[in-house]
């Protein structure tokens, strides 16, 4: 077990450890927004259904989720590149957003089904909010590191050494 802990430790030092690193913090962050604007809109203020206030809380989301990975992930600086940047974590974005209102949807008639109070629709429109997040979250990683044209390096070295 410490020579796992180790070998960990000896990834996140490496420059590709580092940005999974970064790039994992952007989405706690983002989620964590998501969430509050999410749980706001839908869960105490009641201002409209699982649909409108999902599309809400993740497009207010995803502004600083941009930034973030953008500047702190992948280092880059200056103008973005429409094509190569904004056009894809914004096609992704949407990609999400849209699973994530299916599942709120589901979520919603999943609970009117069992007869849910408020609280449970909450909890489940919440939970299925972050499963369809979590299901682009690889992607998203994979995607973005090639197209920010970050420089892979041989990490398999430095955590096997």
């Amino acid at each position: 077990m410490p020579e796992l802990i180790l070998r960990l430790v000896r990834f996140f030092e490496t420059p590709h450890g580092r940005k999974l690193f970064r790039y994992s913090m952007v989405s706690v962050v983002s989620t964590v927004v998501s969430f509050a604007v999410l749980f706001l809109t839908y869960g105490v203020l009641r201002l409209w259904s699982e649909v409108p206030d999902t599309l809400i809380a993740n497009l207010v989301a995803t502004v600083p989720s941009y930034y973030l990975n953008r500047n702190w992930a992948w280092g880059k600086s200056g103008r973005s590149h429409l094509l190569r940047e904004v056009v894809p974590f914004w096609s992704l974005s949407v990609a999400g957003i849209l699973l994530s209102i299916f599942t709120s949807s589901e979520a919603k008639h999943l609970s009117d089904v069992h007869h849910l109070h408020h609280f449970g629709r909450t909890v489940l429109v919440l939970g299925a909010n972050l499963g369809a997040f979590g299901i682009l979250w690889v992607l998203k990683f994979l995607l973005f590191n090639r197209l920010f044209h970050v420089h892979q390096t041989d990490d398999a070295e430095l955590v096997e050494a």
